[in-house]
């Protein structure tokens, strides 16, 4: 049976994942009257075994053991979640309260889920009660905590990435043409691509910036590049926060028929910008596969993002276009040749680290780019 569970009181997780106190927000500071009646009561089995299954980012189901006479008389379930957190315990101990979540019982295991208190790709520890209501007053006789659990979310699943690509094309603006990707960095960086990897600049593991939950973040290797123009020029910034340095490599040597384009991310960070990230790999490569089951496809030919037009006639070039009203990141997973491009030294600011995304957390009050589900 699934059932929805509610904040039973709305706190702020716990930061160690220590087990709480026995009864420790319930069944404690009984009325008077039913002290007697509690001590007649025979108490109940500590919940044991407890098991996580069927995670995704933003719900799991539990179960666990009860002692056979226990089934037919407790009425609700406690349950502790809290983010599993690498700080002092003995810090900021009046913060140490668990987010208690309460259900009424049902069978098990039973699903719990929302966004309220759950983000993607993060570490909880879970511990339960079960608990008997008793009848005035509204307190409750209660087991001892069970042994605390750990588990990790995951990462946004098809139908939350559907979301978030439906909130970025609303964000996308017009199409403007382009010729040309680049990827701008220091000469130390372009130094060491020459006399330590043969010119070859090879893909790197994604970072953790933009969303919580996309699914590339750790996990794809690629080669950041960039094909924004400025408005009145349709050339390349001459500023970038990454280097005076920039790479060029001409659009249709990455971007043609023979290539796959996936939307990965859509965030911002505390500023106007927003930033989407697309994943643009050979069809058939190891990024494809990786991409093809976790990211949604997009038609080359028709995208509010980045497109690629055949030519109309014999002897035309294809056409490229970029959305106009938000900064794309593309992350080509295959290694890139300096002989491919060339390197050109740019003419503008290279301090503007404002603009930087690397490692960079989305900012989760967003109304544009946030959806109903963690960061």
């Amino acid at each position: 049976t699934h059932t929805h569970t509610h904040t039973h009181t709305h706190t702020q997780p716990t930061t160690t994942c220590h087990k709480p106190e026995s009864g420790q927000g319930w069944g404690e500071g009984t009325h008077s009257g039913q002290d007697e009646l509690m001590a007649e009561m025979v108490s109940l089995s500590i919940p044991q075994n407890i098991q996580i299954s069927e995670v995704t980012c933003d719900s799991f189901r539990i179960g666990w053991d009860m002692a056979p006479e226990d089934t037919g008389r407790v009425t609700h379930y406690f349950i502790d979640l809290s983010r599993k957190e690498g700080r002092d315990p003995n810090r900021f101990k009046h913060r140490d309260v668990p987010t208690k979540l309460v259900a009424k019982a049902v069978s098990l295991p039973m699903a719990v889920r929302g966004h309220w208190f759950l983000s993607p790709r993060t570490e909880y520890c879970v511990a339960v009660q079960t608990a008997v209501r008793l009848p005035e007053g509204g307190d409750y006789l209660v087991s001892e905590w069970s042994e605390v659990v750990e588990f990790c979310t995951g990462d946004y699943g098809t139908v939350h990435l559907q979301q978030l690509l439906q909130k970025a094309e609303g964000a996308a603006g017009r199409l403007l043409r382009f010729s040309v990707f680049y990827r701008n960095q220091h000469p130390d960086y372009f130094h060491h691509i020459r006399t330590a990897c043969g010119g070859v600049m090879h893909p790197a593991l994604k970072d953790s910036s933009g969303s919580h939950g996309s699914p590339i973040n750790g996990t794809l290797s690629g080669i950041f590049l960039s094909c924004n123009t400025e408005f009145d020029t349709g050339l390349p910034p001459n500023d970038s926060p990454y280097g005076p340095l920039r790479f060029l490599i001409p659009a249709a040597h990455l971007l043609h028929p023979s290539t796959h384009l996936y939307f990965a991310d859509f965030y911002c960070m505390y500023t106007p910008y927003h930033y989407v990230i697309l994943v643009l790999t050979p069809a058939g490569s190891e990024g494809d596969l990786f991409c093809r089951t976790r990211l949604p496809q997009l038609d080359l030919t028709a995208n509010p993002f980045l497109t690629y037009s055949p030519p109309q006639r014999e002897g035309e070039e294809p056409a490229f276009c970029h959305a106009r009203d938000v900064i794309l990141e593309v992350f080509y997973t295959e290694p890139l040749h300096l002989d491919q491009g060339s390197v050109v030294e740019i003419s503008g600011h290279h301090q503007l680290m404002s603009l930087s995304t690397a490692n960079a957390k989305k900012d989760p009050s967003c109304k544009v780019c946030n959806i109903s589900v963690g960061r």
